[in-house]
């Protein structure tokens, strides 16, 4: 009796939300530990064909994420949920492993792999991701985990520079920043393997969340192409955004007049990680599936506003600190809108067979292959002009583009889902619905 009463009240302790949270959002934020620590240091020797060597690993860690984002499209939709666990833990495992070859191997052959290390890491959000959508809670859950990557990407950094200023050499400083991260991650994913699966109540809200087929897949992108294309364009621009403003922080810090500490990568986004995860969290309150999907839209609209009245702001003498948060404020609004709403309540009104995984890795294909094209036009277009003057740029047309797509988005499914809402509004009474 002693061994059932135990058993049920772990299952309980597993079933709550915050148990979720907790093992989602640490096992990401520990996956970063195996991907963003390198960012904190120079690099500043040549590297191949002339190329600055940071730039190089930026690049050629960038191009594995990509591959792994394309893949994941079908491998993440795919995937069984008994198969996830294991599939996280061999992913990170590989990519410390490649950490470890990129220390031993000289410069600038161990490019090779900076990209090994960056093709596992790429899939390992959409399974994490996996374990979270088609809940009741599914916006504040997802929302944490986006939190996780914001606040881990400052946090990665500082761990880099941190060892770098106790005497640990640049190239053997991210194998040793993922053995910082290796007892954390493991600790995490234990968590991660005991979330039960969504309740018949979780289905009954949102939808089943099953496997996909190559024909599922087809159907739903079809069904819906223009307004996911635009969902696309805006998220490929904030994605170019916040890799930029992740990749150069060191650049963009000390454009602006700042000298680099461990500390200041970490406070910029716990700020920014809070912002963003109270306002995404927080449409979880709303049960009715169509007005927290425009809410979301309204949410990113009003993202690329607060980019360029931070832009304008820093223009007009604002301080610089304020500028960095609020330009992190305005490109995570979107990003993370995409990810913890957007998708899952569009899913919800129409319950189609579909992901949010899948989606997700659909948007975050296309963002990263635009991130490296933007990386390579730098280099061959050979312009002298600095991260920052580039950023600020950057800011400004997509910033006003996202704003515009924004606006198309929302006119285009207020028709299209006009059928799913009436359809729902005429149930009858004594029927719950959530449309």
């Amino acid at each position: 009796m002693s061994f059932q009463n135990n058993s049920e009240r772990l299952k309980k302790v597993f079933a709550n939300p915050a148990w979720s949270l907790i093992a989602a959002f640490g096992t990401y934020f520990c996956m970063y530990g195996y991907r963003k620590p390198y960012t904190a240091a120079a690099f500043a020797d040549a590297g191949l064909w002339g190329l600055s060597y940071k730039f190089g690993m930026i690049i050629a860690q960038t191009i594995g994420y990509v591959l792994a984002k394309w893949v994941g499209i079908k491998f993440v939709s795919e995937i069984r949920p008994a198969r996830r666990i294991r599939a996280i833990i061999m992913l990170i495992g590989f990519a410390e492993l490649m950490l470890l070859l990129f220390a031993l191997v000289p410069r600038p052959w161990n490019l090779t792999f900076m990209l090994l290390n960056g093709l596992p890491l790429g899939v390992i959000f959409g399974l994490v991701l996996s374990f979270l959508e088609g809940r009741k809670q599914t916006e504040f859950l997802i929302a944490g985990l986006c939190a996780s990557f914001i606040l881990s990407d400052g946090v990665s950094k500082s761990v880099g520079a941190f060892l770098l200023t106790v005497g640990v050499n640049e190239n053997w400083m991210p194998f040793v920043a993922g053995l910082v991260f290796m007892l954390p991650a493991l600790l995490f994913i234990i968590m991660l393997a005991c979330v039960p699966r969504p309740t018949v109540t979780d289905v009954s809200s949102r939808s089943a969340r099953e496997p996909m087929t190559g024909a599922d897949r087809w159907h739903f992108f079809n069904k819906y192409a223009p307004g996911l294309l635009a969902i696309i364009a805006v998220y490929l621009f904030v994605t170019l955004l916040r890799s930029v403003r992740a990749d150069f922080a060191v650049e963009l810090w000390a454009g602006l007049g700042y000298k680099q500490t461990p500390q200041l990568f970490t406070t910029s986004e716990l700020i920014v990680s809070f912002c963003v995860i109270v306002v995404t969290g927080l449409t979880v309150l709303i049960k009715n599936h169509y007005r927290a999907f425009s809410l979301s839209m309204l949410t990113s609209f009003t993202g690329f506003l607060i980019l360029l009245l931070a832009l304008a702001g820093l223009y007009g003498g604002m301080g610089k600190f304020t500028f960095m948060v609020l330009v992190g404020l305005g490109v995570y609004l979107p990003y993370v809108a995409v990810h913890a709403v957007i998708f899952e309540r569009l899913i919800a009104i129409t319950r189609e067979c579909a992901t949010v995984s899948f989606l997700m890795y659909v948007v975050d294909s296309v963002g990263y292959t635009g991130y490296i094209g933007l990386m390579l036009l730098r280099y061959f277009t050979h312009t002298t002009d600095s991260v920052l003057s580039l950023f600020l740029q950057m800011c400004t047309f997509l910033g006003i583009a996202g704003m515009l797509l924004m606006v198309f988005g929302h006119l285009y499914f207020k028709s299209k889902l006009k059928p799913h809402v009436q359809r729902n509004t005429k149930l009858p009474a004594g029927q719950s619905y959530s449309v």
